[in-house]
């Protein structure tokens, strides 16, 4: 493989986002009043989206389905696709409904996304490949746990960081399953709920420390408090509400997390130190949260999120 370049590989999947603004809880068997958008989206390719939005070299690695295929294929400019295009199956759907504080709730069908599997794989992906990032989602079908260890054996000479993206997946899988299946990772960006379900911990700075002794570098998102950095199993750095940068309005938080890792490991991609990859991805969710749905506006600035390395 070549290594020249720093190339950042995210496997997962490619969603169609129906977004839902409601200001008032819904009401169970009568109609509720909201704003209704349609969005692409997907934990995956949102990542790859907002590391390509930042200047990186982000590539893709998913299925969609037919029906939207050239839809999502577009709205992926920038990224380096390797997208299958299944002709049976529809591209998965979310439905988020979002409520005024900008929380939101999901209903989902993976369709094409549940079929992501070994046959999608090659190692040949790897080429000019830094950090291999895998989106939790992935796991959740056998097809796609097998792709995941594959993809984590073949990346020997690549970083490889993992998201696990959901707690009740956590839960349905089961926490020390998945500290297993991901033991080969480098690099874990969990949010403060899913540290605390991984360890059992009562605070996110011991579950952050946990988390670094078992992976050497654990991150873990706090939403509008920042974020935390741990390292075999210390904290080394911290990114808080002010150092993150003035926040957006919260409209929406779908795939703020994405961008969080997309700003963390495109910054880290970049040379850039561990202070300053905490405050990246900061910056990239507390951007995302002013945004409907969870991708990044399609003009670029590659250089407003985090410093890059030009030498």
């Amino acid at each position: 493989m070549t290594r020249d370049v720093r190339g950042l590989l995210v496997i997962g999947d490619v969603v169609t986002d129906v977004v839902a603004l409601h200001a008032e809880p819904v009401a169970t068997g009568t109609d509720t009043e909201a704003d209704i958008t349609l969005r692409p989206g997907g934990s995956g390719a949102n990542t790859a989206a907002w590391a390509a939005h930042l200047g990186g070299d982000a590539r893709l690695l998913a299925r969609v389905g037919a029906d939207t295929a050239a839809w999502h294929l577009n709205a992926l400019s920038g990224v380096k696709t390797h997208v299958t295009v299944d002709p049976a199956r529809p591209t998965a759907v979310v439905i988020a409904m979002v409520d005024d504080a900008g929380e939101r709730s999901f209903l989902t069908n993976r369709g094409a996304a549940r079929h992501l599997g070994p046959g999608d794989w090659t190692d040949a992906l790897l080429d000019g490949v830094d950090c291999l990032h895998l989106s939790g989602y992935l796991m959740w079908t056998p097809e796609g746990l097998e792709l995941a260890r594959i993809a984590m054996r073949a990346a020997k000479d690549v970083t490889v960081s993992v998201d696990p993206a959901s707690t009740r997946f956590l839960r349905e899988f089961g926490t020390e399953r998945f500290l297993a299946e991901t033991r080969a990772a480098d690099v874990i960006i969990p949010n403060r709920d899913e540290a605390l379900a991984l360890t059992g911990a009562a605070e996110p700075e011991r579950a952050a420390e946990l988390l670094g002794d078992i992976y050497g570098t654990a991150v873990v998102k706090l939403g509008p408090a920042g974020a935390l950095l741990a390292q075999d199993g210390r904290i080394v750095a911290r990114a808080g509400a002010v150092s993150a940068g003035p926040a957006d309005r919260v409209v929406d938080s779908t795939g703020a997390g994405d961008a969080f890792a997309a700003g963390f490991l495109t910054a880290r991609l970049a040379g850039s130190t561990r202070s300053e990859c905490l405050e990246a991805g900061c910056r990239a969710g507390r951007r995302a949260v002013g945004l409907v749905g969870g991708r990044p506006p399609a003009v670029k600035n590659a250089t407003e999120l985090y410093p890059i390395d030009t030498n």
